[in-house]
Protein backbone atom coordinates (compact mmCIF):
# COMPACT_ATOMS: atom_id res chain seq x y z
CA UNK A 1 0.00 0.00 0.00
CA UNK A 2 1.37 3.39 -0.96
CA UNK A 3 1.69 6.25 1.50
CA UNK A 4 -1.16 8.06 -0.26
CA UNK A 5 -3.44 5.01 0.05
CA UNK A 6 -2.55 4.62 3.74
CA UNK A 7 -3.30 8.30 4.38
CA UNK A 8 -6.69 7.93 2.65
CA UNK A 9 -7.47 4.78 4.67
CA UNK A 10 -6.61 6.61 7.90
CA UNK A 11 -8.86 9.53 6.92
CA UNK A 12 -11.72 7.17 6.02
CA UNK A 13 -11.38 5.40 9.40
CA UNK A 14 -11.48 8.76 11.21
CA UNK A 15 -14.65 9.64 9.27
CA UNK A 16 -16.20 6.32 10.33
CA UNK A 17 -15.28 6.92 13.98
CA UNK A 18 -16.99 10.34 14.02
CA UNK A 19 -20.00 9.11 12.04
CA UNK A 20 -20.48 6.27 14.52
CA UNK A 21 -20.87 8.87 17.30
CA UNK A 22 -23.83 10.67 15.69
CA UNK A 23 -26.74 10.07 18.08
CA UNK A 24 -29.86 8.19 17.01
CA UNK A 25 -32.40 10.69 15.67
CA UNK A 26 -29.81 13.34 14.78
CA UNK A 27 -27.96 14.30 11.59
CA UNK A 28 -24.78 16.10 10.69
CA UNK A 29 -23.18 17.33 7.48
CA UNK A 30 -20.20 16.24 5.44
CA UNK A 31 -18.61 19.63 6.09
CA UNK A 32 -19.14 19.43 9.86
CA UNK A 33 -17.27 16.12 9.94
CA UNK A 34 -14.49 17.56 7.75
CA UNK A 35 -14.12 20.61 10.01
CA UNK A 36 -14.03 18.42 13.12
CA UNK A 37 -11.23 16.38 11.57
CA UNK A 38 -9.28 19.56 10.81
CA UNK A 39 -9.76 19.23 7.07
CA UNK A 40 -12.48 21.81 6.47
CA UNK A 41 -12.23 21.73 2.68
CA UNK A 42 -12.65 17.97 2.40
CA UNK A 43 -16.43 17.55 2.67
CA UNK A 44 -16.47 15.72 -0.66
CA UNK A 45 -13.82 13.30 0.62
CA UNK A 46 -16.04 12.64 3.67
CA UNK A 47 -18.77 11.71 1.19
CA UNK A 48 -16.44 9.32 -0.62
CA UNK A 49 -15.51 7.70 2.69
CA UNK A 50 -19.16 7.24 3.62
CA UNK A 51 -19.96 5.78 0.23
CA UNK A 52 -17.15 3.25 0.79
CA UNK A 53 -18.52 2.47 4.28
CA UNK A 54 -21.25 0.29 2.77
CA UNK A 55 -18.55 -2.34 2.13
CA UNK A 56 -17.42 -2.46 5.77
CA UNK A 57 -18.38 -5.37 8.00
CA UNK A 58 -19.31 -3.10 10.93
CA UNK A 59 -22.27 -0.73 10.63
CA UNK A 60 -21.52 2.93 9.96
CA UNK A 61 -24.65 5.15 10.21
CA UNK A 62 -23.86 7.01 6.97
CA UNK A 63 -27.57 7.77 6.53
CA UNK A 64 -27.22 10.36 9.31
CA UNK A 65 -24.91 12.53 7.18
CA UNK A 66 -26.54 15.02 4.81
CA UNK A 67 -25.39 18.12 2.96
CA UNK A 68 -25.10 21.54 4.61
CA UNK A 69 -28.73 22.36 3.76
CA UNK A 70 -30.17 19.12 5.11
CA UNK A 71 -30.57 17.53 1.68
CA UNK A 72 -30.17 13.78 1.28
CA UNK A 73 -27.47 14.26 -1.33
CA UNK A 74 -26.03 10.76 -0.80
CA UNK A 75 -29.32 8.89 -1.12
CA UNK A 76 -28.40 7.02 -4.31
CA UNK A 77 -25.52 5.28 -2.53
CA UNK A 78 -27.94 3.27 -0.37
CA UNK A 79 -29.11 0.78 -2.98
CA UNK A 80 -32.21 2.69 -4.01
CA UNK A 81 -33.44 6.26 -3.79
CA UNK A 82 -35.64 5.80 -0.71
CA UNK A 83 -33.50 3.75 1.70
CA UNK A 84 -31.72 6.74 3.25
CA UNK A 85 -35.04 8.50 3.88
CA UNK A 86 -36.56 5.34 5.35
CA UNK A 87 -33.61 4.90 7.73
CA UNK A 88 -33.91 8.51 8.90
CA UNK A 89 -37.68 8.26 9.30
CA UNK A 90 -37.20 5.09 11.39
CA UNK A 91 -35.28 7.35 13.79
CA UNK A 92 -38.07 9.93 13.94
CA UNK A 93 -36.54 12.39 11.47
CA UNK A 94 -39.08 13.92 9.11
CA UNK A 95 -37.94 14.16 5.49
CA UNK A 96 -39.90 16.01 2.82
CA UNK A 97 -38.77 16.34 -0.79
CA UNK A 98 -35.39 14.78 0.09
CA UNK A 99 -34.70 17.31 2.87
CA UNK A 100 -34.65 17.02 6.68
CA UNK A 101 -37.52 19.32 7.70
CA UNK A 102 -36.27 20.32 11.14
CA UNK A 103 -32.61 20.35 10.13
CA UNK A 104 -31.51 23.09 12.52
CA UNK A 105 -32.90 21.27 15.58
CA UNK A 106 -31.78 17.81 14.43
CA UNK A 107 -28.26 18.98 13.51
CA UNK A 108 -25.43 17.48 15.55
CA UNK A 109 -22.13 19.35 15.34
CA UNK A 110 -19.19 17.17 16.37
CA UNK A 111 -17.01 20.24 16.95
CA UNK A 112 -19.25 21.44 19.76
CA UNK A 113 -20.62 18.09 20.98
CA UNK A 114 -17.35 16.17 21.22
CA UNK A 115 -14.91 18.77 22.47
Amino acid sequence: MSGKEQKQNDFFERVYEVTSLIPFGRVTSYGAIARFLGTGRSARMVGWALNASHNKSEFVPAHRVVNRNGLLSGKYHFGNSTTMQQLLENEGIVVEVDKVTDFRNKFWDPSSELL
